[in-house]
């Protein structure tokens, strides 16, 4: 169910749905592509009404998560299938299936079937099956759940740049949030069926709306508490705990309580004698965790557990059971409402 949705999506853009399961996204595409009728209101595509536009004349190229390719037909085929309902002549469709195989890198595959391709090959021929007719849109039905980490991450940078070079409008939905916050021009949060924030990749992570978006978009550290004066622009919030942090007041309970959210990456370690301005939480490390360019710290801080992205030179000397101070500036210590 989707509630009271309203979205402009601006020409060339490249809007993603993102929410978990049953939040309304995919609900959301099928009204657009015309697989499911709005119970109110309308749909315009260039000022155009679409309620009474069945989905084989809305002008929407469309890719599945299972790419829905024709087993029976050869990649051309499978190309020019799109062409011919739309009467276009031979000379055409070969000069389209030219380019379209160019475009997504598959020149000399012309006349292999969807089973003698890797799953990435049989994603690129859906984006350019979808892509061919020069749709006035293209949606996207989460592509690349199908493929494996590696694989996924390549193709997201590939659609990515498919798109900066066309410049054709793009509706995306994924439940993947690193998926989003990479390829999109803008992303729209959805939850229960409702938009819960829409904003550039950089403005949702670093800025999120309420402490949903900042759960779900990235890692977040949470610390629940209650606001307890306002100067400027900061706010002082006593922790649970009750240690005090100065916080930005983006949308706290109209009663005073509050999630102090703040990014994993934004946490260090605050050198011995640190005496400085900013937040500070005494804690304890309970596990140090090697990701390769980064180490994952949990340090336990009171009842909270807090989770540190660090640099790897940050850890010389460093082992679980250290007593530590947990340092982070105001600015990237955000109130949000608790019950978002």
């Amino acid at each position: 169910m989707v509630d009271n949705l309203h979205l402009d999506i601006a020409p060339g853009e490249f809007l993603t749905l993102l929410g978990p399961s049953g939040s309304g996204k995919t609900t959301t595409l099928m009204m657009l592509a015309g697989f499911e009728a709005p119970t109110a209101g309308d749909i315009l595509l260039q000022g155009r009404s679409l309620a009474s536009v069945p989905a084989h004349r809305r002008s929407m190229g469309m890719v599945f998560q299972n790419y829905a390719l024709f087993p029976h037909m050869t990649v051309a085929q499978n190309l020019a299938y799109p062409l011919k309902r739309r009467g276009a002549g031979k000379t055409a469709i070969a000069a389209a299936i030219k380019r379209a195989v160019e475009m997504v890198k598959l020149t000399g595959l012309e006349s292999r079937y969807p089973a003698q391709l890797s799953g990435g090959q049989q994603q690129r021929v859906a984006v350019a099956r979808a892509l061919i007719f020069q749709p006035d849109l293209v949606l996207m039905d989460e592509p690349l759940g199908a493929l494996d980490k590696n694989l996924r991450e390549q193709m997201q940078l590939e659609l990515k740049h498919l798109h900066e070079q066309l410049g054709t409008t793009v509706v995306y939905v994924t439940h993947d949030q690193s998926e989003a916050l990479t390829m999109s021009n803008r992303v729209a949060v959805f939850h229960h069926g409702v938009v819960q924030q829409l904003d550039t990749p950089e403005a949702m992570y670093e800025r999120p709306a309420n402490s949903f978006v900042a759960k779900f978009i990235g890692e977040n550290n949470a610390l629940p508490g209650r606001i307890e004066e306002q100067s400027g622009k900061f706010c002082r919030v006593r922790l649970d705990t009750g240690e005090t942090v100065d916080a930005l007041p983006v949308c706290p309970a109209p009663d005073g309580r509050t999630v102090v959210s703040v990014r994993p990456e934004r946490l260090r370690l605050a050198p011995a004698g640190h005496c400085g301005a900013g937040n500070k939480l005494a804690g304890r490390v309970v596990e140090t965790i090697y990701f390769g360019d980064h180490v994952r710290l949990h340090v336990a801080a009171g009842e909270h557990m807090l989770m540190l992205k660090l640099p790897i030179g940050e850890m010389a000397g460093l082992s679980a059971g250290n007593d530590v101070i947990v340092v982070c500036a105001p600015q990237h210590c955000r109130a949000l409402d608790p019950a978002a």
